[in-house]
């Protein structure tokens, strides 16, 4: 009976704390300049530089802060990367 109740709470509350756990640090680890994120705090902000364990973040024009990776508790949105120029050579069509 011990061991049932120790595998159901294992089922039930060790293992989906220890998957938000590692989502979140895929998340933080995965932060770029121009994310908008949401602190745990609530501020949101744009991404604008990043080092080893921490992260600035521009809540206002010139206004920049710094806070620590696990302090991030959300990505609002992701960074576009920039595409591919498109060569001029491929638009022409040759007679």
């Amino acid at each position: 009976m011990i061991v049932l109740l120790f595998g159901v709470m294992y089922f039930m509350m060790i293992r989906p704390q220890q998957k938000r756990r590692r989502e979140a640090e895929a998340m933080q680890s995965g932060l770029g300049p121009g994310d908008e994120v949401v602190t745990i705090g609530g501020l949101y902000g744009t991404v604008t530089g990043i080092e080893d364990d921490t992260v600035l973040i521009e809540v206002a024009p010139g206004v920049q802060t710094r806070y620590a990776r696990p302090a991030i508790a959300r990505v609002v949105t992701r960074a576009e990367l920039p595409s591919e120029p498109i060569s001029e050579d491929a638009d022409t069509v040759k007679d």
